[in-house]
């Protein structure tokens, strides 16, 4: 469940120095700095440096208009949605395996990045008894106690157990900084699981930066030993964005893309079928779960990674 902000509040950090802060009034500030104070929307500390961000505060602070804030569906739009992006099974099982690695007989501190909305599979996180989970956005939610830019994480060094990130490295300028930011904040032998896209389109327009492979995917966590890394969305989920994107462009509209998706829906079924090194090389999206680590892969390792079916090399 969402700790209280009250207990993750001697955890805050300033985005800036990392320095701790300290209760000002209705504000928190920098312990050593009076210049870095932070605000409050909705009761949510907003902890981001904006100097070095690409978030404005007019951005963050109208949170109606907010160009990634995701919407909430409802009724026949949410059975719609959910046959256009159904739950992947990998996901479920993975946040299982993440959570029978955690630490036990106490209760652990999961930080969740990009947290506005709960997301799919994701939810044994928020209901099971021994989980304290913290989670943040760029953009006010119930489901978050602060918002940050994951450039710059707001908490201390070492300060929590485990970090998922779900459909976020796409959309932040720097990965490889949000992912050593990931790994200064985590225990030693802190865990980490992330999911990220490979082959899908530019979605949230102007904030979508990067895709990567399951091999650059591995590389972006070089930090981090290995636990387990794979496809999350295959061939089949991959071909049904192309046709929602194709149709897009046709028609020259997004509805017309959704009716083309939803026509073709069944396309992922096939990704049960298809072979894990098929599918790497074709995947929507691809997935990591790993534990934090003081040593890290070399570039040569990378080679023997290959999860691939082109094994023997291009062709």
């Amino acid at each position: 469940m969402l700790v209280d902000i009250d207990q993750l509040e001697p955890l805050f950090c300033c985005p800036r120095t990392h320095v701790p802060l300290v209760r000002d009034g209705a504000m928190l500030r920098c312990r050593d700095d009076d210049n870095c104070r932070y605000g409050t929307i909705h009761g949510a500390p907003v902890l981001v440096d904006f100097s070095q961000s690409i978030l404005s505060k007019e951005q963050v602070g109208s949170q109606a208009d907010s160009p990634v804030q995701r919407r909430v569906t409802h009724g026949i739009e949410r059975g719609i949605k959910r046959i256009l992006s159904p739950e992947k099974k990998s996901t479920r099982l993975n946040i299982d395996r993440l959570i029978a690695a955690l630490p036990q007989g106490r209760e652990a501190l999961v930080l969740v990045i990009g947290g506005g909305t709960i997301g799919q599979g994701m939810g044994a996180l928020y209901t099971h008894p021994n989980l304290r989970i913290a989670a943040f956005d760029i953009y006010y939610s119930n489901n978050v106690q602060f918002i940050a830019d994951a450039h710059s994480i707001p908490l201390r060094d070492g300060s929590v157990d485990a970090v998922v990130i779900q459909a976020v490295l796409e959309h932040v300028l720097d990965p490889q900084q949000v992912v050593d930011e990931i790994w200064r904040v985590l225990a030693p032998d802190g865990l980490v699981y992330a999911e990220t896209p490979f082959l899908q389109h530019v979605h949230e327009g102007c904030y979508d930066f990067t895709r990567f492979t399951e091999s650059g995917h591995r590389y972006l966590f070089r930090r981090f030993s290995l636990l387990d890394s794979g496809t999350s969305g295959g061939p089949g989920t991959q071909l049904t964005w192309s046709i929602d994107y194709f149709a897009r462009a046709v028609f020259r509209s997004r509805r017309m893309g959704k009716l083309f998706k939803l026509a073709f829906s069944w396309l992922w079924l096939f990704d049960a079928i298809i072979p894990a090194p098929y599918a790497s090389d074709a995947a929507s999206g691809v997935y990591f779960l790993g534990r934090r680590s003081t040593r890290s892969i070399s570039p040569r390792d990378m080679v023997a990674f290959y999860r691939g079916a082109q094994a023997t090399g291009p062709g």
